[in-house]
């Protein structure tokens, strides 16, 4: 038995960019109609969005009847919080403010198997085929057809960048703008310098270490971002697209 291979990862690995759009909503209708539209992912949140496990398992249902990868940003907390999305076969998981290199390594140590990290082993669940992969195939499958995506949110991690961006383990790092711009004291700036600089030095340094860049964009910055060398690009929202429609039709009575 095989593993479903990531469709983020093999776009990002063979040099073009994985598209994204983030779901706030709850019903799986709405991954599956994503995943039908042609994106390469769509981003679960349960970091903002109450979203129980249950939702999620069958968000990660909807999307791979169409090939669809599924990427769970997870509340932080313990061990289990980050391994159960990858249990219920998302193909990756995005962790939010990272704050260290120390935070970055015991993250790796907790979410990737042998010989990279310690994860807890059961193979029981839908990403092991339900004990119809061998446990050794399982381990080396998960570890190369699993991402790991962390985010840069605050100015304290950009110390340790270069350390975070060489750790074994790690595919994406993720910048994520909005938070940024609160902790250097700018809520909502979009234009601080202070954010374009870092958005090019993630960029740069995870070129150097070989791993992926991501953010979040629009049209209006698509292009510019490939360009810096950003191939993991979440763009719009289900929620921003039914506001904007439903804006559309009340309109038409004004």
């Amino acid at each position: 038995m095989v593993m479903r291979r990531s469709r983020v990862l093999e776009k990002l690995r063979s040099g073009k960019v994985a598209s994204c759009v983030k779901l706030n909503l709850l019903d799986p209708r709405v991954s599956e109609i994503a995943s039908i539209i042609g994106f390469d992912s769509v981003w679960v949140d349960m970091e903002h969005v109450p979203t129980d496990w249950g939702t999620v398992e069958n968000q990660v249902r909807a999307a791979k009847i169409h090939d669809a990868d599924v990427m769970v940003r997870v509340a932080k907390g313990s061990y289990s919080d980050y391994i159960k999305p990858l249990e219920l076969d998302a193909a990756g998981i995005m962790i939010p403010h990272i704050m260290s290199y120390e935070e970055a390594k015991s993250i790796v140590k907790i979410t990737r198997f042998h010989p990279i990290g310690r994860r807890p082993l059961d193979g029981g669940n839908a990403d092991g085929d339900y004990c119809m992969i061998d446990t050794v195939d399982y381990i080396k499958q998960a570890n190369r057809e699993r991402f790991i995506c962390v985010q840069i949110e605050d100015p304290e991690p950009l110390a340790d960048l270069e350390k975070i961006a060489g750790l074994e383990g790690i595919d994406i790092i993720f910048f994520g703008p909005g938070d940024f711009s609160q902790g250097i004291g700018s809520p909502g700036d979009w234009l601080n310098p202070k954010i374009s600089d870092t958005r090019k030095r993630i960029a740069e340094v995870c070129r150097e270490h070989n791993k992926f860049a991501g953010t979040v964009g629009g049209p209006d910055n698509f292009k510019q971002l490939v360009d810096m060398g950003y191939q993991y690009i979440s763009v719009g929202a289900d929620v921003v697209g039914i506001v904007e429609y439903f804006k559309s039709i009340v309109n038409l009575f004004n």
